[in-house]
């Protein structure tokens, strides 16, 4: 085994090295759980605090601040806190460009009611989280607008609810600029070539099992959303009216510019930059965007996509570097590599399946513990998931695809954990202080409705058991089905 550079030491035993991975689950467990708060700064002040404490159980604390500088300095961290601030800017251009609010217009023209409704609910927002990158601000801008509309439009509340859920889970999955999507690639490495998965290579080969799922669970958001009781079809309009601009659909043009981009030049940095230019061309040409809403004095400070978009990513590039540096620690302490020898060579490590299972099994575990924040479990498990992927010769396709995969499924929807169900919660709760007729709903039968997430999880489940979508990576990186191809040894 290669000699690490520094090598960080406890006093008592080594697993003090996993004291300030514990604190911060019990800091994510606090603020998400007890405190009911969402803000990506807590979890940054709860990632460094952890540190803090954890430095003092070392016996060099020096040392100990080499390796944490070390996890936070790695090529992998540096390019995924540069991607997320670009991404983050075009996925505040989506929102002031009213996508959400085009596709209210498009659901209001076509007249849909009950089942109907609450169909199209899952639709708009797998397309509205795919284009924004933000499952939490997809949830923030659907439930005002479309809940209680669908509400008087005789939806279930309950399924309701859970097509919201839902389709922003699938856009956090699938999103080219979302942190899940860019975490999950970030972490998987070639062994043929130099570098990481690419975002549109992943994106691509993991859509076969997002849309099945979807297309699932859309058939029975239809089936049995609609089984709530229409009160007042004029009230409704109202609401859809308010919130009404047929002009958002256009800002869809940027995001497939983004999306053809990306597929041609294998590069997000390119693909957002094209993005980023033609959805601010558009928006300004077409007057749903004014020059103040790129770069400008509102109410006397500086705002404005560009500055919001930086902001809103601050507070998640800050708990992944805490991350990276809780990484650098276990690395340090050589206990991820112990913990990476013995899955290595675990009985179930033994077979392609086996391997797959505990990539799949470790992430949710991951995710779990940290209330299903899947960005920081992501980067925490990438590594290992990386190191048993390659044991196997799994492409990184395939490793990125498991994680981000099956981190949208059962995390998701465990009621007592799951960030996302607390943030649905939430915000039906807010409704019912504006309107009457928003009644509270539990979170055991919101995750029972959260349909797309147990449907992708069955999807996964069979993709592993029987290979469906399993590649290994070719001689020159590329992606092939036989095993035999992958390598030519020498």
């Amino acid at each position: 085994m290669e000699k690490k550079k520094y090598d960080v030491e406890f006093h008592g035993t080594s697993f003090f090295a996993l004291v300030p991975l514990l604190l911060f689950v019990v800091f994510c467990i606090l603020f998400f759980v007890v405190f009911k708060t969402f803000d990506m700064m807590h979890l940054c002040m709860g990632g460094y605090v952890s540190l803090i404490i954890g430095s003092l159980l070392s016996k060099n604390w020096g040392k100990y601040w080499d390796a944490v500088a070390v996890g936070m300095s790695s090529k992998i961290m540096n390019e995924l806190a540069l991607i997320l601030l670009i991404v983050g800017m075009f996925g505040k251009l989506m929102t002031r460009g009213g996508v959400a609010q085009g596709f209210v217009w498009l659901g209001d023209m076509i007249g849909l009611s009950g089942g109907g409704f609450t169909a199209f609910t899952i639709v708009a927002t797998c397309i509205i989280a795919t284009a924004t990158g933000t499952s939490i601000g997809t949830m923030f801008t659907a439930f005002p607008i479309l809940y209680p509309s669908g509400l008087l439009l005789g939806a279930n509340p309950v399924f309701l609810a859970g097509a919201i859920l839902s389709g922003a889970i699938f856009g956090d999955n699938v999103g080219p600029i979302s942190d899940t999507t860019i975490a999950s690639v970030s972490t998987q490495t070639y062994t043929r070539k130099e570098g990481t998965a690419d975002v549109a290579g992943a994106v691509a080969s993991r859509m076969r099992y997002a849309l099945v799922a979807a297309l699932a669970a859309t058939v029975c958001f239809a089936i049995f959303g609609g089984s709530g009781a229409e009160t007042n079809a004029a009230e409704a309009e109202a609401i859809l009216a308010q919130y009404s601009n047929p002009k958002g659909l256009i800002m869809l043009i940027p995001v497939v510019i983004l999306l053809v981009v990306a597929f041609i030049k294998r590069n997000i940095y390119i693909a957002c930059t094209w993005g980023l230019i033609s959805g601010t061309v558009i928006g300004l040409v077409s007057g749903i965007l004014v020059p103040s809403d790129v770069m400008g004095l509102q109410d006397g400070t500086l705002g404005g996509f560009l500055i919001d978009g930086v902001n809103n990513m601050i507070g998640t590039v800050g708990y992944l570097y805490a991350i990276a540096g809780i990484i650098g620690i276990l690395n340090a302490s050589g206990l991820l590599q112990r913990t990476i020898d013995a899955l290595i060579n675990s009985k179930l490590n033994q077979s392609v399946v086996g391997t797959e299972i505990i990539i799949s099994a470790g992430l949710m575990v991951s995710s779990i513990c940290l209330g299903s924040a899947n960005g920081p479990a992501i980067i925490m498990w990438g590594p290992i998931a990386d190191d048993l992927g390659k044991s196997k010769k799994l492409h990184p396709y395939r490793r990125a695809n498991l994680m981000d995969g099956f981190g949208s499924t059962l995390p998701c929807v465990i009621p007592v954990t799951s960030a996302f169900i607390f943030i649905a919660l939430s915000c039906v709760q807010g409704l019912m202080d504006n309107y009457t007729f928003v009644q509270k709903i539990s979170p055991v039968s919101l995750a029972g409705a959260s349909l797309h997430c147990w449907f992708l999880f069955v999807v996964l489940v069979f993709s592993v058991l029987s290979g469906w979508g399993r590649k290994y990576e070719g001689p020159n990186g590329e992606p092939v089905k036989i095993l035999a191809e992958a390598y030519d040894e020498k």
